[in-house]
């Protein structure tokens, strides 16, 4: 069975008065966002882990755990930690975590919680 890993950013931990986030953005949002993510991706009979991380070093090692614990055909790193310019340093952090974890993965990246499902089936078909 196809496995993706979802990463994105915990929602409580987002700044949302960061002006790069989009005006009306907020946790609830995100939160109905990820659940969209893990039923699209259920429904077309893949299995999903969702890996919301907090912005800091625990993050970074929960997602080397993450990595570690299951073989993932595609890894799926979220728009919340790749867009806003302050996120640049934890975006290379969980890079390189997915690129050192699970090397033979495909890495995709979505724009929003809800377009994670086209974003790994563009890397794996």
């Amino acid at each position: 069975m196809t496995r993706i890993l979802f990463i994105g950013q915990k929602p409580e931990t987002v700044d949302f008065s960061d002006p790069a986030l989009p005006p009306g953005f907020d946790a609830a949002k995100i939160n109905a966002g990820i659940a969209i993510a893990v039923q699209t991706i259920e429904a077309r009979g893949w299995q999903v882990d969702p890996c919301m991380i907090a912005p800091d070093d625990t993050g970074i090692a929960e997602v080397q755990h993450q990595l570690a614990s299951q073989r993932y055909d595609c890894v799926v790193i979220g728009g919340g930690l790749r867009l806003p310019p302050k996120g640049l340093a934890l975006f290379e952090q969980v890079v390189n975590a997915v690129h050192s974890g699970a090397p033979d993965a495909a890495i995709a990246f979505n724009t929003r919680p809800e377009d994670t499902a086209e974003a790994a089936a563009r890397q794996i078909g």
